[in-house]
């Protein structure tokens, strides 16, 4: 029996056939249930069922993979594979349970290939063992600095002790793919000048040509989740917003939204239209940044000085307008801190607008510019068949001809009512990027003024509700792509459980991608035009 996901039908449809189809294909080894107020259906297995499971969904469904959720019980470890599609398919969760002393369970990355980083975390943290994973260990937690054995996020494990590092190894050497006569490998990193954060690269090559490229980044493993544990939910809105500060006010929504679900508040529509304004604002921000670090990599000091005007500007804009100049301190649980004039509201699109025209002037120099086009153009290549496979999000899938946005894939605080398109190209490579930034940034300036045009009135501050059991997943497409947040609060009002998967630990998986193949002197560049935060991969 085929699933059709034809866009004309609904997803509770949808959903419902996904449910049928998994029950019919194993007999009493899967058990569905869908969500009776979201497009959402779960699907619970035994774990020897759960790389066929996974396997259908993403290789014959075409779901997406987001994210891996693991969350240590007194009895059991649950494990929940989270994987999403167009509205007209919904989310789907696959539920396994392993009854405690078990730590194995089969690893689903050689069929669902964007788990790969994934199980490797699980592992590291928790103590997992993904059978059949090709590469375990040495991962968020580096062996040089920890001790073997060291699961941070297992319940018992007690942060206040202090553990004993562990001590150099003097024969410790690198990891070697490339194995050919001559080869040999490159580091760079870990440490850079400038604000670049710690993260270390293996580039081989057996001469000018990168062939592989092995990035280790978690130098800076804060333990944002293990830290989450216990606390309130004002004091992780706080956390939230403040581990990845370039796109503090998205995954603040995205937690707030997660919180929102599980409490059942109500947020305004004046608030809901207000989010949709500042999550653009900060887009835009980010966007203009992005291209400034593209200009620098290629060394135009007049474009990158141009550039750095208008990201300042726009910093400005944002402190004018809300106090803030990274919107710290705006979103709140049920809506937001404060209200906005219909003046300040007028102010931003006027200058926003503005700022467009001479975004549009910038890029017109830029496309007859032949000395930053060659290094930009057929350079950092991923294909779309790599992206795909990747589960690659944002700007970097985008530019090679994956649409996938959540604002229209899943929709959230009313993106679902706002006209704009999301732009896409084919080639993959550093201009195609480039020109996603510049094409984006102009829509979420088209979106900011529908929102000011038709902005509700009324009360932006929620009312009081009550903080509630129960779990939710709160997701936005973030400046640089999808961004999860997985929230469980327990009967105490504090929180259980806190996952946060980041746009730059979905992309960095994919590095490489773009890496190899290319030679020495493009890495800087290539990484420019990926525009990945080490810092927001470092949770």
């Amino acid at each position: 029996m085929e699933l059709s996901l034809d866009k004309s039908i609904s997803s509770t449809t949808n959903l419902m056939t996904v449910s049928k189809i998994a029950e019919e294909r194993w007999p009493g080894r899967v058990r569905s249930r869908l969500d009776p107020k979201r497009p959402l259906c779960y699907l619970e297995c035994n774990s020897s069922e759960i790389q066929a499971v996974c396997n259908w969904l993403f290789n014959e469904l075409g779901y997406a993979f987001a994210s891996l959720v693991v969350e240590d019980t007194p009895s059991q470890w649950l494990l929940r594979y989270l994987f999403y599609s167009d509205p007209n398919a919904g989310q789907v969760h696959v539920l396994i349970r392993l009854d405690k002393p078990q730590l194995t369970v089969p690893s689903i990355s050689a069929h669902v290939y964007a788990a790969d980083w994934h199980e490797r975390e699980a592992e590291d943290l928790f103590g997992l063992e993904f059978e059949g994973h090709p590469r375990l260990g040495d991962f968020v937690l580096h062996n040089d600095e920890w001790q073997e054995g060291v699961n941070p996020m297992r319940k018992d494990f007690d942060a206040r002790k202090p553990y004993t590092h562990r001590e150099p190894d003097p024969n410790w050497r690198p990891l070697r793919i490339v194995q050919a006569p001559g080869s040999f490998l490159m580091p760079i990193g870990p440490i850079y000048s400038g604000a670049t954060e710690s993260t270390h690269f293996l580039l081989e090559t057996v001469g000018e040509d990168v062939i592989r490229v092995i990035p280790r980044p978690f130098y800076k493993y804060r333990g944002i989740e293990k830290i989450a544990e216990g606390q309130s939910v004002e004091r992780m809105l706080l956390l939230s917003e403040r581990f990845s500060g370039t796109s503090a006010f998205a995954h603040s929504l995205a937690f707030c939204q997660a919180v929102e679900e599980i409490c059942k508040a109500v947020v305004p529509a004046r608030a809901r239209a207000l989010r949709i304004l500042l999550a653009e604002l900060e887009r835009l921000r980010h966007h203009v940044g992005a291209i400034r670090e593209i200009c620098d990599s290629t060394g135009l000091v007049v474009a990158t000085s141009q550039t750095a005007i208008l990201e300042e500007e726009l910093l400005r804009l944002c402190c004018n307008f809300t106090g803030h100049r990274y919107l710290f301190g705006v979103n709140i649980p049920g809506g937001l801190s404060r209200d906005f004039s219909e003046e300040a509201c007028r102010e931003v699109t006027g200058y926003t607008n503005a700022l467009l025209e001479r975004l549009h002037e910038l890029e017109e120099m830029l496309r007859f510019s032949s000395s930053f086009l060659d290094r930009l153009e057929e350079v950092g290549i991923i294909s779309y068949d790599n992206a795909l496979n990747y589960c690659l999000v944002g700007p970097i899938a985008r530019a090679s001809g994956i649409t996938r946005d959540l604002r229209k894939s899943q929709p959230y605080s009313g993106y679902d009512a706002i006209k704009f398109s999301v732009p896409y190209e084919q080639e993959g490579d550093g201009y195609a990027r480039l020109r996603i930034l510049f094409a984006e940034s102009e829509q979420s300036v088209r979106i900011i003024d529908q929102v000011v045009a038709a902005l509700p009135s009324g009360a932006v501050i929620p009312k009081m509700f009550e903080i509630a059991p129960g779990e939710a997943l709160g997701w936005v497409e973030a400046p640089r792509g999808a961004a999860f947040h997985w929230v469980r609060i327990g009967e105490d009002g504090l929180i259980a459980r806190y996952r946060i998967t980041t746009p730059s630990f979905t992309n960095w998986h994919g590095f490489r991608l773009a890496a190899e193949s290319f030679a020495f002197q493009d890495f800087p560049i290539i990484m420019a035009s990926l525009g990945l935060s080490v810092a927001e991969c470092d949770r």
